[in-house]
């Protein structure tokens, strides 16, 4: 492998789509909101008070913010890779006992200090990135919120980098799950609603549910695989923590609630555009992935030998990208 490729491997491209599926939920469900409050607006409809908050009324969609949103979000996740790779390498947690693709220090093709200078690179773009989205959205007006959201891109650099790197990385004490949950869920779907429609949307919480616990799911599934080299490396995972047995019945609630989560937010959401937008079915375009998970529990549920699990981490991160991309599909449609 040429040195070039080993950086292409090293940031590990298969990752990236399951990163920006939240900004692509959130800025769709931020257009398809704002689309309707402006036909709400034209067609004088009493409904008007009870579900559009007048704010968004007046904002034109700033297709600047979801652009550099999605660029902030793929710097920390490469930013994330090389320091998993990093910190894993030190540590010698990739050994010969790993199952999956060799990493990058692990190869010999990168040193850990060039790795360690890559980090610091990603990092400082990432930070002008996230900066430029920050301004963009909100400007020195909103100087409070501003820095709160500042705070936030110092705290999502921070949570890239102690995953696995320092001597308390929190992806040694199983706590990896809950970080990528809040910021691929939460943090991802709405905030970038909040930075496009400068308003709080509680009701994102659900498809946020979904993008968050899939993209657990794609990480208990790893740890799942490798669940005896990090055992024996120290790495306590959830899975090593709780054992195979339980940690399969842990995958399959955060399949489950994540699928009903994204179900009753389309229901709530066709229920509230009633007759003001047409082709409202076609926002059930996401459940399509239904059958793709269905047989992946199935999978997961027979397996017996946890290195053949690998297969597994790109149908769910797939199955989640594609609910991002036929959410796109469906916002095009209906609006």
């Amino acid at each position: 492998m040429s040195n070039f490729k080993a950086w292409i491997s090293a940031a590990r491209p298969r990752t990236l789509p399951l990163s920006i599926s939240g900004i692509i939920l959130g800025s769709c469900y931020a257009y398809g909101y704002n689309a309707f409050a402006k036909a709400v607006l034209l067609l004088g409809s009493p409904q008007t008070n009870d579900v559009i908050n007048q704010p968004i009324l007046f904002v034109k969609f700033n297709w600047w913010i979801p652009v550099l949103a999605l660029i902030t979000t793929l710097g920390f996740q490469v930013l994330s890779n090389f320091a998993n790779d990093y910190g894993d390498g030190v540590k010698g947690t990739d050994n010969d006992d790993r199952i999956g693709p060799m990493r990058a220090i692990q190869s010999g093709l990168i040193s850990a200090v060039q790795m360690k200078r890559a980090m610091i690179i990603t990092a400082c773009l990432t930070a002008v990135s996230a900066i430029s989205l920050i301004y963009v959205s909100l400007g020195l007006e909103q100087l409070i919120t501003s820095l709160f959201f500042l705070v936030l891109g110092v705290a999502a650099i921070w949570a890239a980098i102690k995953y696995t790197v320092g001597d308390n990385a929190y992806g040694y004490r199983g706590l990896g799950d809950v970080f990528v949950f809040i910021f691929f869920g939460p943090v991802s779907v709405i905030g970038v609603y909040y930075l496009i429609a400068s308003q709080l949307e509680w009701l994102l919480l659900l498809p946020s549910l979904t993008i968050g616990l899939l993209s657990v799911a794609v990480l208990n599934l790893n740890n799942m695989r490798d669940i005896e080299s990090d055992r024996k490396a120290g790495k306590n995972t959830i899975p090593v923590k709780i054992g195979i047995t339980n940690a399969k019945r842990l995958h399959y609630s955060f399949i489950a609630i994540a699928l009903i989560s994204i179900i009753a937010y389309i229901f709530i959401i066709i229920k509230t555009l009633g007759n003001v937008v047409g082709d409202t079915e076609w926002l059930w375009l996401p459940i399509l992935v239904l059958p793709m998970l269905l047989v992946h529990i199935i999978t997961v549920y027979r397996n017996k030998v946890p290195a053949l699990l690998d297969p597994e981490l790109k149908k769910v991160a797939l199955s989640t990208f594609f609910i991002a991309i036929l959410t796109i599909i469906a916002t095009a449609r209906v609006y």
